[in-house]
C-alpha cells in the first residue's frame, strides 16, 4: 500500500501551503539581506546597535520580522500538520489566512514601526488558534 494512500486526499492543500509559506520564509531572508546592504549592518551581527548605526532601528525591525517568523515557524507547522490530518481544507485555509497574515507581519514590521506588525499581521494569531482547535480535535479523535 502506497503511504500516501493514509492521508485524507485534501491533505495535499496542507502540503501547498507549508510549501508555500517556505516560500514566504524565503523571501523574508532576502529581504532582511537587502536590509543589511541598505543599512550597512553585517555579518554575523545580527542586530545594530544604535549607537554605532543611525538606520539601527530600520534594521531592526526588518529582521525582527523575519526573527519572530522563524520563532513561530515549528508551532505553525506542527499544528498545521497535525490537524490537517483530521480537518484537511479547514486546515490549508487557516493556514493560507496565517501566511498572508505573516506576509503583512512582516512587511508592517519592516516600515520601521513595530505598531503596524500588527494591523493584518494579526490574522496570524487567529489563524494558529485555529489550527490548534484543529489539531485538538485530531487528538482527541486519536484517542477514541
Amino acid at each position: 500500500m502506497d503511504p500516501i494512500e493514509l492521508f485524507p486526499r485534501e491533505y495535499g492543500y496542507v502540503i501547498l501551503v507549508l510549501v508555500l509559506y517556505c516560500f514566504l520564509n524565503m523571501w523574508m531572508a532576502f529581504q532582511v539581506g537587502k536590509a543589511r546592504k541598505k543599512y550597512k549592518v553585517f555579518y554575523p551581527t545580527l542586530y545594530a546597535l544604535e549607537s554605532e548605526n543611525k538606520d539601527a532601528k530600520l534594521f531592526n525591525c526588518v529582521q525582527r520580522g523575519h526573527q519572530n517568523s522563524l520563532e513561530m515557524m515549528p508551532m505553525f507547522f506542527a499544528v498545521l500538520l497535525l490537524g490537517g490530518l483530521r480537518h484537511p481544507l479547514v486546515s490549508a485555509c487557516l493556514g493560507l489566512l496565517y501566511v498572508v497574515g505573516r506576509y503583512f507581519y512582516f512587511t508592517g514590521y519592516a516600515t520601521g514601526d513595530p505598531k503596524n506588525r500588527l494591523k493584518l499581521g494579526r490574522l496570524s494569531f487567529v489563524a494558529v488558534m485555529g489550527l490548534s482547535v484543529c489539531t485538538i480535535s485530531c487528538g482527541i479523535k486519536f484517542l477514541r
